[in-house]
This record gives structure tokens, C-alpha cells and sequence, in this order.
């Protein structure tokens, strides 16, 4: 029986360290049923989660964040990096489509350019800074460049000697590509992306490094890792890792750009030789992160300076190749179900809710609009439903479209019975979800009051699971209320 985990992530924004820190996700697509936009936007909205990274700049993702206050970093593909730093015009076009286009009802705050490009396609690094430099005078040419940052995560093993962090240093192979990369970063005030991953320092460390000490477990002081040089005592290896990247970045002379850690996580299941690829463990590192992000702790380098972090990541992605662990990093399945429940008691401003007992009925993605229609048409008729508030003008009406309106017909006639678990089926085109489908002004049953975010979201493919063609709907074929009132009005004198 899978464990339930929900995740309240309340963060306050901030481009520099000095600002409060905040936790937010990653939001990848390698899955054989990757939900749509609007139901991932609904999933962040209901727990929540208000700062996401992409690992592209989807349109349906930029339409569906519009308007949530979600703070969004957006990624230039790796395999759009060549183009991007050889023309300083397709640098521009990628601004205007991806950013001009959408901002500022989409509230993006960063671009990611490239992901871990020395160590994953060293080929392109040489065009990495003109690239970045490419999109930071795109931004500047439409004002944009004091509200979205520039930058580009880097793999924490591009830092050599990490231990102790005090004689860090980056590979002096890729000096000719960091120092002007830092220097663009000092220069345009932005930070330093790192991907830290303690569960791989902890699995090739041939027993060396404690598991209790990658999962910021509670370490007894002569357990504790010391830094020999400054004295500095570390009790996890996040910790130990950020201060690497500023020790390095100091002996390179930089000491003033702010970290920010773009993916960090621990896999919930692995292979037979990953062991330590738990449910437990995967719950523990990220709600100790979690903790240890918006308590404001800060590293034994800068104390009380946090720095934020995305949680890699959102779902686990069954689609990714390598061993089981690479499919299991998320915090939720496809269908928005938690893994597991996150220890985030005692968490200052984080809100763990656990929701065993906060079930829903909704419309199952997919599902075929003419049977979705038939059921919609039996619980607003047989099943009882009272199905006023999808009028049009009321709270339930928008998106007018018979996934949203069936939805809710659906959790009504579940809550109406009960929660039964075969009260939601309608023949196969129904699923129990934990995920509130509440949205705007428009509460479902059971809902404690957490918003989704469907109202008002036309992202693409929403409306139609087939061709451009309207679905048929009960209130679709845009019939009047007056109809509509008299089709309830019959269906309750028959049934009644």
C-alpha cells in the first residue's frame, strides 16, 4: 500500500541569498502518462509549491502557470545550445517565444541554459557563456533583464577535492569556461546554479561517508565531518558541498555570487545493488532538507544565509533509462498521488498535511469524451447531483469543457455516498485522487479550501482529448441555461 505524502511549501521569493530561501521542484516529462498542464498547475496550487523549474519552456506549461504567482525558472535545452550560442538572432527569437510572449502573467525569474553542459555534452561548452550572454542581451533589448536572471546549472563534481571544502577547487580543465562564466554571473547579478546529490557522493564512497551524514541525520560530535584547515565542523554533505562551491569560487576570486541548488533529491527505490534507495530514506533526506532550507540555517561558511533549493523532483518519471532509481526520484506518481508522506513537523513556515481520509473523484485523463458525457449526464439525472453550480455565471462553470464539468459532478455524487471506492468509477472514466480539484471560487466536497488551478486555463489540448472538433457536453453545444435548468428539472421529477 503506497505511503501518502502531501507537500505545503510556503517560500518567500528572492533572487540573492541575503533574501529569505525557499524550497521548490523540478518538474520533469519522462513519463508514459505525463499529466496535462493544467492537472501538474493544479498539483502545485494545491500544495502549494510556488517556485518550479523546467527543464524546457513548454508552452502548455507557460499558459497553465499564467496568473498562479508561481515563480518559474525556464531551461534552454541542451540539444538548443549549439543554435542558440552561435546566433546571437536565435538567441532572441527564444527570448521573444519563450519569455516575451508569456511574461509577466507567467512569472518567470530565470533561465537555465543548459544543464550540467561540461560533464553531460562538453562538445557545446565552448559556446555556453555566449549563449548565456546571447539570452541575458535578449532580455536587456525588452527591459526583462533586472527581473530574470541568467545562468546555468553545473554537476557538483566539476568541484575537485570537496573535502574539506576549504581547499575546494573547480577542474582546472574547465577554467577557460567558469571564469568567464563567473564573471558573467558577478556581472549581471545572478548565481551560481549546482546540482547537488548526496546520494551519489554517498554511493561511490565505498563506506567513507555515514548514510546518516548524506541524509542529515543527527551525528554525535566525533561523527562529525571537520574541516582540517578552518576547524569547521559538518554534519551533512549538502552543506559540506555549497561550501565547497564557495571555497572554489574564491579561488578563483569570486566572493560574492550567491548559490542557489538547482537539483537536489534521493531516489525511493533502486536496484538490488541500491539498497539504500528507500521510501524511508528518500522521506528522510528531503524533509530534513526541506527543514534545513527554510529554517534559514544556512552552511558553517555563511551561517543563517539558506539557500534555496528545487527538490528533484515533482513526479517520478518511469520513462528515464538506466537503473530503477533514475525513475523513481519524485515526490508523486503520474496521477498526482503522493509517495510518501513528508516528516515536515516543527518546519517553521512548511505544512504537512497528511490526507489519508482527503479523497476525490475525478474525471480520469483520457477517459472518452462521449463516455465522460454519459456519465456526466447520469449524475446530474440519476445519480442526483445537484449540478447548478456549472451554469453558466457560476462558480463551477469555467473551463467549460466536460473533463472539468464532470469532475465535478463525479466528486459530489462521491462524497454524496459516502466516499464508497465503487462509488467512483462511472464506468471506468473516474479514479480517487488525494489532489484537491478545487480551483478559483469553485470548492468541491471535502475540499478544505486549497485552490487548484483549472479556472481560466486555456493550455493546449485541454478541451478535446481528439482533434479540434468540440466534445460533445451535457452543458457543451453552448445550450442555454434555460435548457439546461429544464433537462435537471425532468431528470428530478423522473427519478425523484
Amino acid at each position: 500500500m503506497a505511503v501518502l505524502l502531501l507537500l505545503l511549501l510556503l517560500a518567500i521569493s528572492g533572487v540573492t541569498a541575503e533574501e529569505d530561501a525557499y524550497v521548490g521542484v523540478n518538474i520533469g516529462t519522462d513519463l508514459s502518462d505525463m499529466p496535462h498542464p493544467t492537472q501538474v498547475v493544479a498539483l502545485l496550487k494545491a500544495q502549494n509549491i510556488r517556485h518550479v523549474r523546467l527543464y524546457d519552456a513548454d508552452q502548455g506549461m507557460l499558459v497553465a502557470l499564467a496568473k498562479t504567482g508561481i515563480q518559474v525558472m525556464i531551461s534552454v535545452p541542451n540539444e538548443q545550445l549549439l543554435g542558440i550560442g552561435q546566433s546571437n538572432s536565435t538567441a532572441a527569437n527564444w527570448v521573444s517565444k519563450n519569455i516575451v510572449a508569456h511574461y509577466p502573467a507567467t512569472n518567470i525569474t530565470a533561465v537555465c541554459v543548459g544543464s550540467e553542459v561540461l560533464t553531460a555534452l562538453p562538445n557545446a561548452a565552448p559556446v555556453l557563456v555566449n549563449a548565456m550572454k546571447y539570452i541575458h542581451s535578449a532580455l536587456v533589448a525588452s527591459n526583462l533583464d533586472n527581473q530574470i536572471k541568467v545562468s546555468t546549472p553545473l554537476s557538483s563534481s566539476v568541484i575537485l577535492d570537496s573535502f574539506p571544502p576549504s581547499q575546494a577547487f573547480f577542474n582546472r580543465s574547465w577554467n577557460q569556461v567558469l571564469v568567464p562564466t563567473l564573471s558573467f554571473l558577478q556581472s549581471t547579478g545572478s548565481y551560481l546554479m549546482l546540482n547537488i546529490y548526496p546520494y551519489y557522493d554517498y554511493m561511490q564512497s565505498n563506506g567513507v561517508i555515514p548514510l546518516d551524514y548524506a541524509l542529515f541525520k543527527p551525528l554525535p560530535p566525533n561523527k562529525e565531518a571537520v574541516d582540517s584547515n578552518t576547524l569547521v565542523h559538518y554534519t551533512n554533505v549538502f552543506d559540506a558541498t555549497v561550501d565547497a562551491a564557495y571555497f572554489a569560487m574564491a579561488f578563483l576570486n569570486f566572493t560574492n555570487i550567491p548559490v542557489i541548488v538547482t537539483e537536489s533529491g534521493w531516489p525511493s527505490k533502486g536496484d538490488a545493488n541500491e539498497p539504500d534507495a528507500t521510501l524511508d530514506n528518500a522521506n528522510s533526506y528531503n524533509s530534513n532538507l526541506i527543514r534545513h532550507v527554510l529554517n534559514q540555517t544556512g552552511t558553517p561558511k555563511r551561517p543563517g544565509i539558506a539557500v534555496s533549493t528545487y527538490i528533484y523532483e515533482l513526479y517520478n518519471e518511469d520513462l528515464k533509462p538506466g537503473p530503477i532509481s533514475e525513475k523513481n526520484w519524485g515526490l508523486f506518481d503520474a496521477n498526482g498521488d503522493p509517495v510518501y508522506i513528508l516528516r515536515l513537523t516543527e518546519s517553521g513556515s512548511v505544512l504537512a498535511n497528511d490526507t489519508t481520509n482527503q479523497t476525490y473523484c475525478t474525471a480520469r485523463d483520457g477517459a472518452d469524451p462521449k463516455m465522460l458525457q454519459a456519465a456526466l449526464d447520469w449524475a446530474c439525472g440519476p445519480g442526483k447531483v445537484d449540478c447548478s453550480p456549472l451554469l453558466q455565471g457560476q462558480p463551477c462553470y469555467e473551463p467549460d469543457n466536460v473533463i472539468a464539468h464532470a469532475t465535478y459532478a463525479f466528486d459530489t455524487y462521491y462524497h454524496k455516498m459516502g466516499k464508497a471506492p465503487d462509488a467512483c468509477d462511472f464506468n471506468g472514466v473516474a479514479s480517487i485522487t488525494t489532489t484537491d480539484p478545487s480551483h478559483g471560487s469553485c470548492m468541491f466536497p471535502g475540499s478544505l479550501g486549497r485552490n487548484g488551478t483549472l479556472t481560466n486555463i486555456t493550455a493546449p489540448s485541454m478541451n478535446s482529448t481528439t482533434s479540434n472538433a468540440p466534445s460533445r457536453k451535457f452543458y457543451g453545444l453552448r445550450v442555454t441555461d434555460l435548457l439546461m435548468l429544464i433537462k435537471i428539472v425532468l431528470w428530478s421529477v423522473i427519478f425523484l
